[in-house]
């Protein structure tokens, strides 16, 4: 058991399938108190059955007040996991950018911005942002997905960096691909660069806990995504030129 998480106010965004899911799963093995956030009423209200948790669905954007109430007045632990995989390129439909602009960078923003006059007034949170790799690195034939994950994994370093003399913990959790509908939906880009080293929900959710145990800002459960990042920092030009080799491959074979 992680003492961090026995008894919390957890507030799952995104989680009638997938990481979202296995998260609200593992808080609540770990003897937190769950609220199971997702658009869809029917899913989150089976996951939360399965759990005893509370379901509370709804675009993620304006469900604090509610999730707070379920949970008797606190959140203690705020996963902002609701996400859209957008492909495309710079061509994309605006409305395509504004919806992973809104869904992956300002229902964060907006979490934020409800929980922590509380947070901040107790001395005590803990935000947990799931981003992808493609927030530290980037993804081919998706430009809106990783630009946004980009600006979600910003955030989530900004609001670590402001905040944590004042007791706010942060978490950035950018793993690689994960086996779920998402996943699917990245199509043969996705197959060629995710799908080979795909892992399971409840293993994101395991690294995480790992990282709230060691209080690490940054959770990588692909630990090989540490390496590429490091790669991209030391030699951008060697690294555009070899994301540019995959890109060529991938068109390609399409």
């Amino acid at each position: 058991m992680v003492e961090a998480v026995q008894g919390a106010g957890v507030v799952v965004t995104g989680a009638g399938g997938g990481i979202g899911a296995a998260l609200a799963r593992r808080f609540a093995a770990e003897g937190a108190r769950v609220v199971v956030n997702d658009l869809d009423a029917d899913r989150a209200k089976t996951v939360a059955d399965e759990i005893g948790g509370i379901a509370v669905p709804g675009d993620a954007s304006g469900i604090v007040a509610e999730a707070r109430d379920a949970l008797g007045g606190t959140v203690d632990v705020y996963c902002a996991n609701a996400g859209v995989a957008s492909g495309g390129s710079e061509a994309a439909e605006e409305a395509v950018w504004a919806l992973a602009w809104d869904v992956n960078v300002m229902a964060h923003v907006r979490a934020a911005h409800a929980l922590l006059p509380h947070w901040l007034e107790r001395g005590r949170g803990r935000f947990v942002s799931t981003v992808s790799a493609a927030g530290l690195l980037t993804m081919i034939g998706a430009a809106p997905y990783s630009v946004t994950k980009h600006g979600a994994y910003a955030f989530a370093e900004w609001l670590s960096l402001t905040y944590r003399h004042r007791g706010v913990k942060v978490h950035a959790i950018c793993p690689q691909g994960v086996r779920t509908d998402m996943l699917d939906a990245t199509g043969t880009a996705g197959d060629l660069v995710l799908k080979p080293t795909a892992i399971e929900p409840e293993d994101v959710a395991e690294a995480l806990f790992k990282g709230i145990e060691e209080d690490r800002f940054l959770i990588l459960p692909h630990p090989e995504v540490s390496g590429y990042y490091e790669a991209r920092a030391a030699d951008p030009d060697r690294w555009l030129t070899n994301m540019n080799h995959l890109q060529q491959k991938w068109e390609t074979a399409g």
